[in-house]
């Protein structure tokens, strides 16, 4: 099993920043990516930003420029630095992985983002 707690969500005004965070334990050896969803009232869950194990990245149209994932210094831990919030990045973020040699993704329990005046 493998257990994933995110942090860091919260209300910010638009323009601003926010940084959350994703550790991981459990049973798996190696990752083959880690990353972040977002799901807003009424639509469906989306990709915002993942990373994968050689370190490449993929990640939404409507972040580019503006986040940016990276790990932490424990293989288990990515951060996703948020800049120049909008009022559109309000949704629930998910972390995710998926371990190397599986076809299972795992989830957090989700952090509330909410960009507002």
């Amino acid at each position: 099993q493998v257990q994933l707690v995110e942090s860091g969500g919260g209300l910010v005004q638009p323009g601003g920043s926010l940084r959350l965070s994703c550790a991981a334990a459990g049973s798996f050896s190696s990752i083959l990516v880690m990353g972040w969803y977002r799901q807003a009232p009424g639509k469906q869950r989306e990709l915002v930003e993942s990373i994968f194990s050689a370190a490449s990245t993929n990640y939404a149209d409507s972040v580019k420029g503006r986040f940016t994932i990276s790990r932490g210094n424990t293989k288990a831990t990515v951060y996703l630095q948020m800049n120049s919030l909008k009022p559109e990045d309000t949704a629930v973020y998910y972390c995710y992985l998926r371990p190397m040699g599986q076809l299972t993704n795992y989830w957090g329990q989700g952090t509330q983002v909410t960009v507002s005046s």
